[in-house]
């Protein structure tokens, strides 16, 4: 096990003195949705690479800003832009948003990525709702990251993601009569995109959507005792689904054309919480 207390001492040190309030609620942008940020009322911005000890991102489309916001008087931390497993860093700095949101105390944590369709009834430009996510691939990472738990900590996987927090997702979406799509949220390291053979396996076993992201913040947060829940913006097809060739530009395109809708979505969340 990482004390990530210690290992993060100077760059926990240096947020807490940024920081202008405390955020009730932890938001983590996936690819593309970075530009929700600008429709919120911003307090204060951080860009990463100033942070001591903060990994820098490497994907286009996170720009590596933290932001201390707020929106009908709720407070907010914004991630824009996250630091990935595939990009070379270990799992331990994948998970510095959630370890940070922890030690501001925050409650709420909501996670969103740019995922591949895996679902023959999802079409690029749909929300999901993760209502289960499967993490085969990464769980000697977690246990590494985690290692021995207690039984309380054990029991807080059970609600993962939160129910509570899912049906408010839904009741906040069918007031804003956004369609949201739910299914399980299938996790891959990357780098590379999956084969058609793997996704023909993964949706063999249940899978809907899939990505490289979010399931080991998940169950960290969900470790710590955060009520924690995951959107997903179904950007392409997953791999062999169509005939057209993957491309992370083909993210970014779909994410930006349906930002207005993500925005709208997450505004309802944050209202209800």
């Amino acid at each position: 096990m990482v004390d990530l207390s210690f290992k993060y001492k100077t760059l926990l040190e240096f947020i807490k003195s940024e920081a202008p309030f405390n955020p009730e609620i932890s938001i983590i942008l996936g690819s593309g949705l970075g530009d929700f940020a600008d429709s919120l009322t911003l307090h204060k911005s951080i860009f990463t690479s100033e942070i001591p000890d903060y990994p820098v991102s490497t994907v286009v489309g996170h720009k590596g800003k933290i932001h201390f916001a707020e929106y009908q008087n709720k407070k907010i931390i914004l991630f824009q832009g996250r630091v990935h497993f595939y990009e070379g860093y270990n799992i331990n700095e994948c998970i510095i948003p959630v370890f940070i949101s922890h030690k501001l105390d925050v409650k709420n944590l909501l996670l969103t990525n740019a995922a591949g369709g895996i679902n023959k009834n999802y079409t690029p430009g749909d929300l999901m709702l993760a209502t289960s996510l499967n993490g085969i691939l990464i769980k000697k990472e977690l246990t590494d990251l985690i290692g021995l738990t207690n039984q309380a900590g054990k029991n807080n996987f059970i609600n993962l993601p939160s129910p509570d927090f899912n049906n408010l997702i839904k009741s906040a979406a069918e007031k804003e009569n956004i369609k949201l799509k739910e299914g399980v949220y299938w996790y891959t390291k990357g780098p590379t995109y999956e084969t058609p053979a793997e996704i023909r396996f993964f949706a063999k076993y249940g899978a809907d959507a899939v990505g490289m992201s979010t399931v080991h913040e998940a169950a960290y947060s969900s470790y710590l005792g955060i009520k924690t829940a995951a959107i997903s913006c179904i950007t392409n097809f997953a791999s062999g689904m169509s005939n057209q060739k993957l491309s992370h530009s083909e993210v970014t395109e779909t994410a930006d054309k349906v930002k207005d809708t993500f925005a709208r979505l997450v505004k309802a969340v944050i209202k209800s919480l």
